[in-house]
């Protein structure tokens, strides 16, 4: 089949009776990408779909089977994969946990300083080394792959080979793919040579000029700042067996965690390999580099504030991330802790004051409501906007009219990691407006101030579709309301403002 049937007009379609496509993320000519939903729990999920008669489709298949067997913390789940028949023919899918930051989406705002370049590396590195000890080859290592699921960092899974395997000698390469796999040949080698395409990329904006001439290596700029121009030189050899290997980079970048044979204690073996052991790694980078967020956080925080003319920035309150703050190197997420309902204030009580949670405090009691319809994703910013006009002329009163303000029943708050907060310096500023019906229940909600972080944006959205209200009053009747509901994310904990302006 031709696989550029694999189009946007898709959206709305069923795969294998199971999986929606609820919105198209991207792809390339050989392969379509959704957003989906997966498990009971409506879990958000990336789906991809390639024609089954694709060069390398069998290929991919048998190393997506053996991939859903993979656990590593920094790398991208495979939920399921199969084959299902449409109207455009045969087709393969692949579903993989779904992504809330990607690093090619950093890049292009500004370059990643050395020391945030070491961060990503790090359980980077641990990925390509688990991939490569598991028999496999990641294949598509560049900007786009390097992603974020809520605080970790993972590489992409969902183009995973076995090592050894054919690849599809007829697809375009790029500057990120090794010399040798127009041969079809994919070796652990070739993931190296990747490492070193996007070293350059993501320390200069741009990626490293080459032509693909077997006589002529990448042009890695003077620009790029030391050990990492050495490290992508010897990355990029012509040659598979003179690159240097994922040990190798370790090695390179985290020297003091080698410890020499003199050194150690009467009795135990010298060790071989110059790969440093995890327990001494994580005393370098204290686990910073098992977050993506505390990386994220940083290249997301910086470019706003970039943007930010000098004399607003003073008075702006943005939140920034130190490069050197530690972070756990694996945390559980913290259950939302809800408020009790409040009483119901009275008209002419003023505004609701203020409610903080402290980061570890435990979850309240969450008094019973009815269920809050789910909000409108932002993809749809025409019906949501159309739907906010109609609850505002509903909200507004007539002429005269006798008006009584809405009160909050309760608030949910953000289900936010202790340690995302931890590497919160100053405050992240999210503001949320909602449309409230005149049952007192949110039928919409958007982002009226998305601030620097696109995971603490996510994290107010989310709780911000669960509040109840005590609806407005005009003439004695109930009337809807537009709220906006402020949060103020620091390391002590999360403050929730709300303001009803309209009626």
């Amino acid at each position: 089949m031709d696989s550029t049937a694999i189009e946007v007009d898709w959206v709305g379609q069923v795969i294998d009776s199971r999986f929606p496509l609820l919105e198209e993320l991207g792809g390339s000519p050989e392969a379509g990408v959704f957003l989906t939903q997966f498990g009971d729990r409506s879990q958000r999920a990336t789906i991809k779909l390639i024609p089954a008669d694709a060069e390398d489709a069998e290929t991919r298949m048998t190393s997506w089977l053996a991939a859903a067997n993979l656990s590593h913390p920094n790398l991208m789940r495979v939920l399921a994969s199969g084959r299902f028949e449409s109207d455009s023919g045969i087709m393969l899918y692949v579903v993989t946990e779904y992504a809330d930051e990607v690093l090619a989406e950093i890049i292009p705002q500004r370059a990643l300083t050395p020391q945030e370049t070491r961060e990503m590396l790090g359980p980077a590195l641990d990925a390509l080394s688990y991939l490569h000890g598991k028999g496999f080859v990641h294949g598509r290592l560049k900007p786009s792959n390097i992603m974020a699921v809520g605080d970790q960092l993972k590489l992409s899974s969902d183009g995973l080979l076995l090592a050894g395997a054919i690849g599809q000698s007829s697809m375009k390469r790029t500057v990120y793919d090794a010399p040798e796999i127009v041969q079809g040949r994919v070796g652990t080698a070739a993931d190296v040579w990747s490492l070193g395409a996007t070293l350059v990329e993501i320390l200069t904006q741009r990626r490293p000029a080459w032509y693909g001439s077997p006589d002529r290596l990448p042009e890695v700029p003077e620009t790029v700042p030391e050990p990492f121009a050495e490290i992508a030189r010897e990355c990029m050899r012509l040659e598979p067996a003179r690159r240097c290997t994922v040990a190798e980079i370790k090695a390179r970048l985290w020297p003091e965690t080698i410890q020499p044979a003199a050194a150690k204690k009467p009795g135990k073996p010298a060790e071989t390999s110059k790969e440093p052991s995890r327990k001494s790694r994580t005393t370098v980078w204290i686990g910073a580099a098992a977050l993506l967020l505390a990386a994220i956080a940083v290249w997301q925080v910086r470019s706003h504030q970039a943007q930010t003319p000098p004399a607003a920035a003073q008075q702006e309150n943005a939140a920034t991330v130190p490069e050197a703050r530690a972070a756990e190197v694996s945390s559980t997420s913290a259950a939302p802790a809800q408020s009790a309902a409040s009483a119901p204030a009275p008209a002419d009580a003023g505004p609701t004051p203020a409610v903080t949670r402290e980061p570890d405090a435990a979850p309240a009691t969450e008094a019973a409501v009815a269920p809050v319809p789910a909000a409108k994703e932002q993809s749809e910013p025409q019906a949501a906007a159309a739907e906010a006009d109609t609850a505002r002329a509903a909200a507004k009163p007539s002429s005269g009219s006798a008006t009584a303000k809405g009160a909050v029943a309760q608030q949910v708050e953000p289900d936010v990691l202790a340690s995302a907060l931890r590497t919160i310096s100053g405050t992240v500023k999210v503001a949320v407006r909602v449309t409230v019906d005149a049952g007192g229940k949110v039928t919409s909600a958007e982002l009226a101030d998305a601030g620097p972080s696109k995971y603490f944006a996510n994290k107010a959205m989310d709780a911000a579709q669960r509040w109840t209200f005590k609806p407005a009053e005009a003439d004695g009747q109930a009337r809807a309301s537009i709220w906006i509901l402020r949060y103020d994310f620091r390391q002590s904990g999360v403050t929730v403002t709300p303001e009803e302006t309209e009626p």
